[in-house]
């Protein structure tokens, strides 16, 4: 009896015989193997990629929070976001100058436009004084980086972002967007430009340390001690963690409630709710003061865990006006409260502020609001309301100019200090600009693509849309009228405090 062949010797015979029959085989093989290295690849490019919602990001070092965590059901999914998100929502035609109707750049100038800017907008000229001389250079912007989340790239029209950090919540998807909104508002009109952004709260550009090369970086606030350059702040498109709409709406709001008591019919003292356990002495300070009795105060602490639950229904902003007083703390550094606090026309009572955003450099004493004073918060506290209660006009007066300042900060104005802002700056820059190679161009549908539903029903709403009007005309710079402004602000403190101290 002979060996039979093995099946492998079969099988090769067979394929000897018909050649046809492996094709199958290898194709099959061939397919999976690649489908294998693309999958492979696509992950490894996914797990690089950074994202404005925060993928691959580690927090900000200099002010550090826990990493973000995405609520993707699986890897793939997660993959398969990040690289639709970041390489195929922009349509290939997405927004550019051509797409809707432009304005010509030379109406902005005073000869075509009768609409003035606020006079505070003159701080734009203060705020970029530094490079007035010396220009902004390349080796200024890399230096830059070091304390930047991010990096900005406006060419032709077109947004590019190149990430570094990520940033609390969902600031800086917002404030992305924001800029976004500003090349929607005024299409064509916005320059090329390259710009270093932190979203974090402290200042970190000292003036002592970097008085030699004062380094440009936009942050939300800043201090007469520190070169950063203050920017709107990313609730102005709306802050949907903490229940807050975009500004327009969520002042409309906020004064619709503040009619519902007239200013007779409010209680009669200050009113402060907020977080005091973000190491801020003054909001520990504060906290001594809730004694309405002794002090005038009702000062509530904000239980965020409940809050939070609750998806923030219970502090609803406009229920929160039926106080004749609200006081303004500042937090860890400023805080985006303040807007809020001033739309209620309440008069403000503002303890002593160490910051400056964009637009409080337009407040002025015993005109929009009254200045708290910190060697003793709770006396002074006292002193604001019984002297606003035996001076019941002038105390609602100064509360009712306190709204009518936030009124006229409607996004338009907003948009307008942007422009200015970085019109102004692009002047300056000593360079070409140019998306590095690691910049990713944004979109409104890659901003949103990375929105939950919460943050992108807010971004939608946010949206803004070509203006019929230039933007208002910037004043010129006045360094002395500015040192002015300065020294009647610090002598009208300086006089009220005085009184103070007799009267107490």
């Amino acid at each position: 009896m002979g060996v039979l062949p093995s099946s492998t010797t079969r099988i090769k015979s067979y394929a000897r015989r018909h050649p046809f029959f492996i094709i199958p085989f290898v194709a099959a093989l061939c397919f999976f193997s690649l489908t294998a290295i693309f999958l492979f690849k696509v992950d490894d490019v996914a797990y690089q990629t950074k994202t404005v919602a925060g993928h691959n990001l580690e927090p900000t070092p200099w002010h550090l929070f826990p990493p973000k965590t995405f609520g993707e059901e699986t890897k793939y999914s997660r993959a398969s976001k990040i690289i639709h998100c970041n390489y195929l929502a922009c349509p290939r035609n997405t927004f550019n100058n051509y797409d809707t109707p432009q304005h010509d750049p030379s109406h902005s100038s005073a000869s075509n436009n009768d609409t003035q800017c606020p006079e505070f907008y003159r701080w734009i000229h203060r705020d970029l004084e530094p490079w007035s001389k010396s220009k902004i250079q390349l080796t200024h912007l890399m230096e830059a980086q070091k304390r930047a989340a991010f990096r900005v790239t406006i060419v032709g029209g077109r947004l590019y972002v190149d990430l570094y950090f990520a940033c609390v919540q969902s600031r800086q998807m917002f404030t992305i967007w924001g800029i976004f909104q500003l090349l929607r508002r005024y299409p064509g009109m916005i320059p090329d430009v390259d710009i270093m952004f932190d979203c974090m709260d402290k200042p970190s550009i000292s003036r002592s340390e970097h008085q030699s090369m004062p380094l440009p970086l936009f942050r939300y606030c800043t201090t007469p001690q520190h070169f950063d350059i203050p920017f709107p702040d990313w609730s102005f498109w709306g802050w949907p963690e903490v229940n807050i709409a975009p500004w327009d709406e969520e002042f409309r709001d906020i004064k619709r409630g503040s009619e519902v008591l007239r200013w007779n019919k409010k209680w009669s003292n200050a009113y402060w709710k907020g977080n005091p356990d973000v190491g801020a002495p003054v909001r520990t300070a504060l906290l001594k003061c809730n004694d309405t009795r002794k002090w005038g105060a009702q000062i509530m602490r904000q239980n965020w865990l409940e809050e939070v639950k609750s998806g923030f229904k219970a502090s609803k902003l406009s229920n929160q006006c039926n106080h004749r007083y609200k006081i303004y703390a500042e937090g860890f550094a400023w805080s985006v409260s303040l807007k809020y606090i001033l739309s209620c026309s309440s008069l403000a009572l503002i303890i002593s502020p160490e910051y400056q955003d964009f637009f409080n450099r337009g407040l002025i004493p015993k005109e929009n609001y009254w200045p708290i004073s910190t060697s003793d918060i709770c006396r002074s506290i006292k002193f604001a309301v019984d002297w606003g209660n035996s001076n019941p006009k002038q105390a609602e007066r100064m509360g009712r100019e306190g709204q009518k300042l936030m009124e006229t900060l409607d996004m338009n104005r907003v948009y307008d200090y942007m422009y200015h802002l970085i019109l102004e700056y692009s002047k300056l820059l000593d360079f070409e600009p140019s998306p590095p190679p690691s910049a990713l161009e944004v979109c409104a549908e890659s901003l949103l693509c990375h929105a939950d539903s919460e943050q992108r029903e807010t971004l939608e709403r946010s949206t803004a849309f070509p203006s019929a009007a230039p933007p208002c005309t910037l004043p010129p710079p006045d360094s002395g009228l500015i040192d002015q402004w300065i020294q009647m602000k610090i002598k009208t403190i300086s006089d009220l405090e005085l009184l103070e101290k007799k009267q107490m």
